[in-house]
């Protein structure tokens, strides 16, 4: 099943093919290594340098020795002959696996990275267009306070910033190798050799190992993963929320000729970003996973390798194609700033309920005071269906400290706009065309027939 979320680039990393070139190229920068120190004859590697794997020849290996290593070997030395015996000198298996599994983790990060630029490019552009697109803000599912779609946006762009910087150290502390034998006390082969391979080979000697290299880089690297999943599908459960039949704010793309039900023909359904987050719990199971393969026993065992085959490709080929559906979804969003405004005023002008009871603080009344009064008429709005505007209006102690006008002062949206361009500018978000083109100033009062 998990070819279905296989993408093409992150597929080729994890691809057995790639997994034993890359086991060769370990091999290879051993042997040159060698031959620098005098170890080997410097006139073997031209020769060396030619090996290859037959995955066939190695499958009828592996039937006879059930060791992954030693077919892989078989099959190398059959390609070269005599000079074969210098492949593999003084190494210990996880000398090559492990070093290997770093320069495929390595070059996933790159893919990985490459996507959440694309995610926060696209995030900032639909930042943009909706910075002023005036929403309501809901805490506990129940309307709050209004604030813009294009600052919910500009949030979830800050966070895969952040996650962004998680991969990047996570990359860093699995950019390394491990050449030091069984055991790691390098008796079979010098620390001169780790450090001449690993040159070649773009990563840093780890600077202790046992037999293996530490499996809390592996588990790190997971778990920046995850974390770019839960992002993932926190913002698709938004998505998910705004898209319900009730709001309809926003909508993800819905091709032609799809269909969201077998038997209702009417659905369009948010199976995009549903499918994101069932996604994210596969890859939060594979970070736990990582966790619990930390501890082995003594210098090494075998209890994380067999997880490790499952987990550490498919966590990439699941997070590569889950940025890549996401980045599809936003740049294909239908956002419906009519259905959002229509939303506000269902509640009846409760949502300046706040700001009346600041305005009775500043003509001195006590803030118990002030939120008794606010919350009598916000409770009567509620329960009566009745309009908080017109309530406050009639009500004794409001009338005394404003005027009709003054009171319908308060009810307007842009107050709620007023330091988004701070925030904007603290983002470096400051294109002014769109500030230019998104403000709807004109439209921000609440409509007459809610208050």
């Amino acid at each position: 099943m998990i070819e279905r979320y296989c993408r093409p680039r992150m597929k080729q990393v994890w691809s057995e093919a790639n997994k034993y070139d890359k086991w060769l190229d370990v091999e290879i920068a051993a042997c040159e290594a060698w031959a620098e120190i005098g170890r080997i004859p410097r006139n073997a590697i031209p020769k060396i340098k030619m090996a290859r794997c037959d995955l066939n020849r190695m499958a009828e290996i592996l039937q006879e020795t059930h060791h992954d290593m030693t077919a892989f070997l078989g099959s190398v030395s059959e390609s070269i002959g005599k000079e074969s015996r210098f492949i593999h000198l003084g190494l210990t298996s996880n000398d090559v696996m492990d070093t290997a599994l770093s320069l495929q983790m390595v070059e996933a990060c790159q893919i990985l990275n490459e996507d959440i630029k694309d995610i926060i490019h696209i995030l900032a552009e639909r930042s943009m267009e909706h910075k002023y697109t005036i929403m309501m803000g809901r805490t506990h599912g129940i309307h709050a306070e209004p604030t813009t779609f294009g600052l919910k946006l500009a949030l979830w762009m800050e966070e895969m910033k952040r996650n962004r910087q998680r991969l990047a150290e996570a990359a860093r502390n699995i950019t390394v190798g491990k050449i030091s034998g069984a055991v790691g006390t390098y008796a079979n082969v010098p620390p001169e050799v780790e450090e001449k391979a690993c040159a070649r080979l773009g990563l840093v000697p780890a600077a202790v190992s046992n037999q293996i290299l530490q499996r809390d880089r592996h588990a790190q690297f997971l778990t920046a993963l995850a974390l770019i999943a839960c992002s993932l599908e926190k913002f698709a459960t938004e998505i998910r929320a705004l898209q319900k039949t009730e709001f309809h704010e926003v909508e993800e793309p819905f091709a032609a000729g799809q269909t969201g039900s077998s038997s209702m023909p009417h659905k369009r359904n948010p199976e995009l970003c549903e499918r994101i987050s069932g996604l994210a719990r596969l890859v939060r199971g594979y970070a736990l996973t990582s966790m619990e393969n930390v501890a082995l026993w003594h210098e090494r065992d075998i209890s994380h390798s067999s997880t490790e085959r499952i987990t550490i490709p498919d966590a990439c080929l699941l997070v590569d194609y889950m940025m890549g559906l996401f980045s599809g979804v936003m740049s294909g969003l239908k956002v419906f700033p009519k259905n959002m405004k229509r939303n506000m005023e269902t509640t009846r002008g409760l949502v300046f309920s706040q700001r009346v009871m600041l305005a009775l603080i500043d003509k001195g009344f006590t803030r118990k005071h002030s939120y008794d009064i606010v919350q009598r008429n916000a409770m009567k709005s509620w329960q009566g269906n009745r309009k908080f505007f017109t309530l406050l209006k009639a009500d004794k102690e409001v009338e005394k400290v404003f005027n009709e006008a003054e009171l319908a002062g308060l009810f307007d949206y842009n107050y709620y706009l007023k330091h988004i361009d701070d925030i904007y500018n603290r983002l470096g978000l400051t294109r002014n065309q769109w500030s230019k083109r998104h403000t709807p100033k004109d439209s921000n009062k609440l409509a007459p027939g809610a208050i």
